[in-house]
């Protein structure tokens, strides 16, 4: 009689029998960039998550570091007197965010520098693209897309994030990077990237919530999954090197979904409300907080994730040390 329980008798043989497992390597750490010096502000949503000014930001990824992180995403955080509807403060070459991204680099050139593209955290209406008459235009959006993308190659990058969800933009902006020789700059797309309800702390951390609507005519609906199918097919055409799920938890489904059909890296986003939701039970005392993140990342492991950007990098890399 063929008896499984044999092969979970102690931790020992649990240990050789297991089919997945949580490295330091798998983790991207997104972190949050604001103005000043000597400024850390702890976003109230998201215990344990804190936005940076550039000197303080500069010690945390270095702390990091030396936890073992390889990969880091940066995101700016700012003031309304920087953001207009065309988002131009986004391809500033001498903007908070290009300069930030310069030393990053030049402190840390040994870590894979990961940024964000898209218009909201500079934009005066909030959204992802540039608004007229209450409408997002996809087309005009994408040549601001390919500023961004082109000054923050410049500035160092090594994998561009574009997260806006237009139609054509992995296309349009490696036609901008290959034309200007960063043929060597990746491009990581938010592929399937969901109108989730579960970015609530992330855009209290960035205050970059639409003045007016929803995201529902460019983010996917969370009922859809062949539409991932859709979405990559295009991202993995126009050459996106790595495609992504977002958020993470409630589209396992979806993670597998890609896994099963390219053959290009995965990328799972453990998105905040993700985050803020297992660090609130823990604190109430409701779930063991440690067990059920260690839990929770390692079922988008198992799903498929070859990366994973998330909040917790830092503790698991604590932990994984």
């Amino acid at each position: 009689m063929r008896r499984p329980r044999r092969n979970r008798k102690s931790a020992a043989i649990r240990a050789l029998v297991e089919e997945t497992r949580l490295s330091v390597n798998d983790f991207i750490f997104p972190v949050f960039l604001i103005e000043g010096v000597q400024k850390k502000e702890e976003i109230s949503s998201m215990p344990g998550i804190y936005r940076y000014s550039l000197d303080l930001l500069l010690e945390e990824i270095e702390e990091c570091v030396n936890l073992g992180i390889k990969g880091f995403c940066v995101f700016p955080s700012l003031g309304d007197d920087k953001k207009d509807k065309m988002a131009t403060e986004g391809h500033n070459r001498e903007g908070l965010y290009i300069q930030a991204l310069r030393e990053i680099k030049t402190k840390f050139p040994q870590i894979a520098l990961m940024t964000d593209i898209a218009m909201d955290p500079y934009s005066s209406d909030g959204h992802d693209g540039i608004v007229e008459n209450g409408e997002i235009l996809n087309d005009e959006t994408l040549e601001v897309l390919g500023k961004m993308a082109l000054v923050q190659a410049e500035a160092g990058a090594d994998i561009l994030g574009p997260s806006d969800m237009m139609d054509g933009r992995v296309g349009y902006i490696r036609k901008v990077l290959d034309e200007a020789g960063f043929t060597d700059v990746s491009i990581m797309s938010y592929t399937a990237k969901y109108a989730s309800s579960f970015y609530g702390p992330f855009r209290d951390a960035l205050d970059s919530a639409p003045k007016f609507g929803d995201k529902k005519t460019y983010q996917m609906n969370p009922a859809n999954a062949a539409e991932a199918l859709i979405e990559a097919d295009l991202d993995v055409a126009e050459g996106a090197d790595m495609i992504m799920v977002k958020p993470a938890l409630a589209y396992l489904d979806i993670i597998k979904l890609l896994k099963d059909n390219y053959d290009i890296p995965i990328t799972a986003y453990n998105v905040s409300g993700e985050y803020a939701m297992l660090k609130a039970a823990a604190e109430k005392g409701w779930l063991d907080g440690e067990k059920v993140m260690l839990e929770s990342l390692l079922s988008m492991k198992r799903a498929g994730a070859d990366i994973i950007l998330s909040y917790f990098a830092k503790e698991v890399a604590k932990l994984l040390k």
